[in-house]
């Protein structure tokens, strides 16, 4: 077993069942994750049979980052998992902290006709430590803390639900990543089961949900999720949660010229989004050359950004990243495949 996908309480339980004090957990707990020991030998205060015991049970395997891409307050990351599959994940310096999105599977099964995630489809999900360790290897790498983690990646989380929950209990510990839960977001295309499931957590964690557009016609063309979950059931699952959590959601809305960008859909985001505790985010496309989508320019993301602003709905404009690597989610991974 990888040492990285034990939460404190899967340890508490273990060192219960082969005759140890449970106090223990909170030892390793300090060694892996405050003093970042890589071997049970680093350890001083386990004695050396439970060290035997423990290096039989567990191991230290980390994933290697194999190639970085680095542009202005954007670092790119392609890792090698231990099967040779390949993730991304990316480092943004904002004036708040240093955020970094993480991909939860190699490959992904939604299917999104803008996403170069989606062009290389879902190979497994990935495992809790491989999730954890993206972190901690980028922290090593950059010699930086990591304040803000966004599951936006490669893969959908929540089609990899149990493993991505148990991500979070790790990074969430005050003992292990310390990461505050308001600091997590994670971000869903609508798997409208699993979004009443997180309801059902009540966890402090920010909920995104991908959106791109306000109907079904033109949400369907876009993703093939919303012919299993079409808009209605999505915005009923997220009144669910905001009865549930009093949380406030965010609406993801990424700008592709010419296809979603014009004023009348805007018009129409506004009245599907009408009295929900929500903003939305307008998201600058980044272009990749396997994929036809257009960037829509400036001037069009402003004049939808108007719409919603007098329509009393919160928005806001992602900054752009990136533009200097390749940027997509997906990209770096499919680019260095062809290489």
């Amino acid at each position: 077993m990888n040492i990285y996908s034990f939460t404190r309480q899967d340890f508490e339980k273990y060192f219960e069942k082969i005759g140890e004090k449970k106090y223990k957990a909170l030892q390793i707990y300090d060694w892996l994750y405050k003093k970042r020991v890589n071997s049970f030998d680093e350890m001083t205060n386990i004695k050396k049979e439970l060290k035997e015991k423990l290096k039989k049970d567990f191991n230290f395997e980390k994933p290697q980052i194999i190639k970085i891409q680095n542009g202005k307050d954007v670092h790119k990351f392609l890792f090698k998992l231990k099967d040779n599959e390949k993730i991304e994940a990316v480092l943004m310096n904002h004036d708040y902290g240093n955020s970094l999105c993480i991909s939860t599977e190699v490959g992904c099964n939604m299917g999104c006709a803008f996403c170069e995630s989606g062009r290389l489809k879902k190979r497994r999900d990935l495992t809790t430590d491989e999730m954890v360790l993206q972190i901690l290897e980028i922290e090593k790498t950059v010699n930086t803390r990591i304040s803000h983690i966004v599951l936006m990646g490669i893969g959908e989380p929540f089609d990899n639900y149990n493993n991505v929950m148990k991500f979070i209990d790790i990074i969430n510990d005050d003992m292990a990543v310390a990461i505050g839960a308001r600091h997590i977001t994670i971000s869903t295309c609508g798997i409208v089961p699993k979004i009443k499931d997180f309801s059902k957590e009540k966890r402090q964690v920010n909920l995104a949900i991908s959106l791109h557009a306000p109907n079904d016609e033109l949400r369907s063309k876009l993703m093939k999720i919303n012919k299993v979950y079409p808009l209605k059931e999505v915005i009923e699952a997220v009144k669910e949660y905001l009865k549930i959590n009093n949380r406030k959601v965010t609406f993801e809305y990424i700008m592709l010229k010419d296809i979603n960008d014009d004023p009348k859909y805007a018009v129409e985001l506004a009245n599907l989004l009408k009295g929900l505790n929500c903003y939305v985010n307008l998201i600058p496309y980044n272009e990749t050359s396997h994929i036809e989508f257009k960037k829509s320019d400036n001037k069009q993301i402003m004049k939808f950004y108007d719409v919603l602003k007098k329509n009393k709905i919160n928005v806001t404009v992602r900054r752009e990243f990136g533009s200097e690597v390749d940027a997509a989610c997906g990209q770096l991974r499919s680019n260095y495949k062809e290489e």
